[in-house]
């Protein structure tokens, strides 16, 4: 039992580590968009990562092993849409509102996996603090409507990679896993990056800012992710993820010093109160 608890906790904390390096790298990455571009900087964050990992996780000694490579190649493809998506969405809409758009993929991963009635209401929290979170589509500073929709379209990737995730992590180690699912995100996404920016991508100024976005956005969250997915149920692992829109907010108002509503205050506290919710009714379906 207390194995259980263990890799349990294990899990809480891999995830909220991986959502702030997240939001770190991400800080950094738009930083590179008037340099390469969205699709230069998903381009080079993807590419260095999978060579981080590869360094690592050493994942040529498991090719030879029997796996599940259809569900390896759906992870990867989802992995690099998500991260493609997002970039393409943040290069017109604020981080913070992307990260909010983005989540409705894990949240309808936690909706049609609920088999409780609690859990239905720790996602209702969790929703309502997103719809807080969102401007007034209809006021003058209305978001770009394709940052929505590339937002979205990030989300439905989320949720892909949250259940082909489980299913190819379940097969061998988290991080060959991971390895293997970012080479197959690089095979597509470094020749678009090379057609969209060309030789700016070799420009020797940016490669130190695109391996720290490649190491805090990709190598080390997605290995963190993919603990906690070995772990936990896709519903506990998506409602958890609730607290990015909210690392967001805070990063922004501690890094970039951008005042928050009271709505938006009110808004951390449902994403927030869903996330130890649905954390603390999971560790008490391990006792039962």
């Amino acid at each position: 039992m207390w194995q259980q608890h263990k890799a349990f906790y294990l899990a809480i904390v891999s995830v909220l580590l991986a959502m702030v390096t997240i939001q770190s790298g991400a800080s950094i990455a738009k930083q590179l968009f008037p340099l390469i571009g969205p699709a230069g900087t998903t381009a080079l964050r993807v590419g260095f990562s999978a060579i981080m990992l590869w360094c690592v996780f050493r994942p040529w000694r498991a090719l030879s092993t029997h796996r599940n490579w259809r569900a390896i190649v759906v992870y990867g493809l989802c992995l690099g849409g998500m991260n493609l998506l997002f970039y393409l969405a943040i290069a017109r809409i604020p981080l913070g509102i992307g990260v909010a758009l983005e989540f409705t993929g894990p949240l309808a991963v936690a909706l049609f996996s609920s088999r409780r009635r609690l859990d239905l209401l720790w996602v209702a929290l969790a929703l309502g603090g997103i719809l807080l979170l969102l401007p007034d589509m209809r006021s003058v500073d209305a978001l770009d409507p394709v940052g929505v929709m590339l937002a979205l379209a990030a989300g439905a990737c989320w949720a892909g990679y949250i259940l082909y995730g489980q299913r190819a992590g379940n097969l061998g180690s988290g991080g060959v896993t991971v390895a293997l699912g970012m080479t197959v995100a690089a095979a597509f996404l470094v020749p678009i990056g090379i057609v969209s920016a060309g030789s700016a991508l070799l420009n020797w100024q940016i490669i130190p800012l695109a391996i720290a976005v490649a190491a805090l956005s990709s190598a080390l969250p997605y290995s963190l992710e993919m603990i906690a997915l070995k772990n936990l149920s896709a519903q506990n692992f998506s409602v958890l993820m609730s607290v990015e829109p909210a690392i967001a907010a805070l990063a922004g108002f501690i890094l970039l010093s951008e005042l928050l509503s009271l709505t938006q205050w009110l808004a951390i506290f449902f994403v927030i109160s869903a996330s130890l919710g649905s954390t603390l009714s999971g560790r008490k379906s391990l006792t039962t």
